[in-house]
């Protein structure tokens, strides 16, 4: 046993002691210092848009794919591409806080140019060409994650929110006038064509969806820059076979750069970049046939996608869809033929109150939407999921560059022509007395959701808008077949009568 230690070995001690004295003090005083230099990245808090719902998105998503699979031919989930894309996704979505995500979904699009997009709600679509130019597992996975983080941030609704709300008005109304899943759609920012869909993102939310993209790599194991190198790759070939690609995500400046300096203070981490089943999917989805954007343009318009995906089974069952008169299946926005008596309002009325207004209708017609939403009121079989065949959409708008409530209503009538191309006015906007109140009317024409022998037939549209007290304008769209619209015109215009605007 050793009763006395040496002086040098008493000095030793004394600086180790000093040491872990300083150490302790940097701790006590400074109790995050440690930590925040090694704790991993976790996802922001994405906050919520203005006016649109988490549910609201996810309906309009579903609505959305149903016109992906009229648009464009898409592979069955039983592919076995898909299905590494869907355990690949599922990997992903795993590093997503669960209060905050969404309903993903993966699914891939048998075209040979590079591209993905995601709709507002969680549905993801990989192009074949996307996988095929991906060197490595950690690059497909940036991608799907830079779309991810789109959907996570809500970046289609919240840039709805900012818009004017004549341009989402006029979004709105196309969810029950003709081609109302594209109105509804536009007013989220996604544009349909024939063989194409089109988000448009800002810089913001392309740096955005950059840094979510690289937390949910990194947190499942990939080196965030792969992500980078990707789109670095693209931009170098000069956009050949992505120019959509590049349209819908604008580079927001030096993405390496940028996600190098993120990542930068973040834990090492030994990143597993590839996979056999990245080998197995790449290696089947050079075998699968696929199609240049000319051809699925050509093939939309002839209605031969929704025939073949039908024919695939590869439409999930979740795409709405509704029965008609046939017994087949149209997408969400048509309904069955109806009888006058199923739609014939009550001479009996109920007020419904809202913040913006007060108003009588029919009591054997129900109003949807609350206090501070836009609202419908309509026959139960007049209207059906996406779409209104008899009834009214009332709701209130501001249209910040409009000097006036007739200038506001025609550029609300140019707003809907523009998100509904067959929709036709008559004259300009004509004088109207509300209740006392002098608004303005507009006559419009379009193609009903109800249809005959397989075609749409004639609707009329009435549009009267009424200046708020506080700002802005009310609006009201009444809406029948033109066979019909005489026969409510009463209805509607005691409606009117009795209408008190806020």
């Amino acid at each position: 046993m050793r009763l006395f230690e040496s002086g040098d070995t008493m000095k030793q001690r004394s600086s180790v002691t000093r040491v872990l004295a300083i150490v302790l003090a940097l701790l006590i005083s400074q109790p995050n210092w440690l930590l925040a230099a090694t704790s991993a990245p976790e996802l922001p808090d994405p906050g919520s848009a203005s006016g649109i719902t988490k549910d609201e998105q996810i309906q309009v998503g579903l609505q959305a794919m149903a016109e992906v699979y009229k648009q464009m031919p898409v592979l069955p989930d039983s592919s076995p591409v898909t299905q590494y894309v869907q355990q690949l996704g599922k990997k992903l979505t795993a590093q997503i806080p669960q209060q905050h995500s969404w309903p993903y979904q993966f699914h891939v699009i048998p075209q040979s140019e590079i591209n993905a997009f995601a709709l507002p709600g969680g549905p993801i679509f990989i192009n074949i060409g996307t996988i095929n130019s991906a060197d490595n597992e950690a690059e497909l996975a940036g991608v799907m994650a830079h779309e991810m983080t789109h959907v996570y941030m809500q970046h289609s609704a919240k840039q709805a929110s900012k818009q004017s709300l004549t341009q989402g008005l006029a979004g709105l109304l196309g969810a029950v006038l003709p081609g109302g899943v594209g109105g509804n759609l536009a007013r989220l920012g996604v544009q349909l064509g024939a063989g194409v869909i089109s988000l448009k993102y800002s810089r913001k939310d392309e740096a955005q969806a950059d840094a979510g993209g690289a937390i949910i790599t990194y947190k499942a194991g990939y080196n965030p820059k792969a992500m980078a190198d990707f789109f670095k790759k693209l931009e170098q070939q000069g956009g050949r076979g992505g120019p959509q690609f590049l349209s819908d995500h604008p580079n927001p400046g030096n993405r390496e750069a940028a996600i190098g300096k993120q990542i930068a203070d973040w834990p090492p981490k030994n990143f597993v970049n590839d996979s056999p089943e990245f080998a197995s999917g790449k290696q089947a989805a050079n075998s699968v046939k696929s199609y240049t954007a000319q051809q699925i343009a050509d093939g939309a318009k002839q209605g031969v996608w929704a025939q073949q995906n039908a024919k695939n089974g590869a439409i999930p069952p979740n795409v709405p869809t509704t029965s008609n008169s046939n017994g087949g299946n149209t997408s969400a926005g048509s309904i069955a033929n109806v009888s006058w008596e199923k739609v014939k309002p009550s001479n009996k009325f109920t007020q419904f109150q809202h913040n913006a207004f007060n108003i009588s209708y029919p009591e054997n017609w129900r109003a949807s939407g609350d206090q501070n939403s836009d609202v419908t009121i309509a026959p139960q079989a007049g209207a059906s999921q996406g779409a209104i065949a008899y009834g009214v959409v009332i709701g209130a708008a501001q249209d910040a560059n409009a000097g006036s409530l007739d200038q506001a209503t025609q550029d609300l009538v140019q707003n809907l022509q523009q998100s509904n191309p067959g929709l036709q006015a008559s004259g300009n906007p004509q004088n109207i007395q509300v209740n006392g109140v002098q608004g303005k009317s507009v006559n419009l024409a379009s193609s009903s959701p109800i249809q005959q022998n397989g075609q749409p037939i004639p609707e009329r549209d009435w549009l009267i808008t009424v200046p708020r007290s506080q700002g802005g304008l009310l609006y009201l769209v009444f809406i029948a077949p033109q066979k019909d619209f005489n026969q409510l015109n009463s209805t509607y215009k005691k409606m009117l009568q009795i209408l008190q605007v806020k």
